[in-house]
């Protein structure tokens, strides 16, 4: 979020953003059910979808990215430091279109947290592209 609004005049695009870390939060917040915590762990692909889609729940906005990983330096719960997993929601009159990717980076914490997000900005023009075009994902 904070990447996106250093790009001048971004504040008439934004409507809102979340900063959600805990399972509560995720589930409170973007109605991310507990059963797909338990079952895919927090940094999974099915949970970023699901904050994804809860982001635009409450919401004008008509596109929606979450992202959720581990930043590192250590691995937790088998899961590699640096691993994060994306999503990308978007809202039309033909319906949700929902893509989700998983990604590992290889830097230090703050590194990884400026690639991820990067990353999840350098692939929202494609990915919309593809549902506009009526791919669901």
């Amino acid at each position: 979020m904070t990447l996106l609004s250093e790009i001048e005049g971004s504040g008439e695009l934004i409507e809102s953003g979340y900063v959600v870390y805990s399972p509560e939060a995720k589930q409170r917040l973007l109605r991310v059910n507990p059963h797909t915590i338990e079952t895919f762990n927090l940094t999974s692909c099915e949970v970023a979808r699901e904050m994804a889609l809860g982001a635009l729940y409450d919401s004008t906005a008509n596109v929606a990215v979450a992202t959720t990983g581990i930043l590192g330096p250590e691995d937790v719960d088998g899961i590699p430091a640096g691993t994060v997993c994306f999503a990308w929601a978007f809202q039309s009159n033909q319906g949700r279109s929902l893509f989700s990717h998983k990604h590992r980076f290889f830097d230090t914490r703050c590194q990884v947290q400026l690639q991820a997000a990067e990353y999840a900005l350098k692939h929202l023009p494609d990915f919309h592209r593809r549902a506009l075009a009526g791919e669901r994902g």
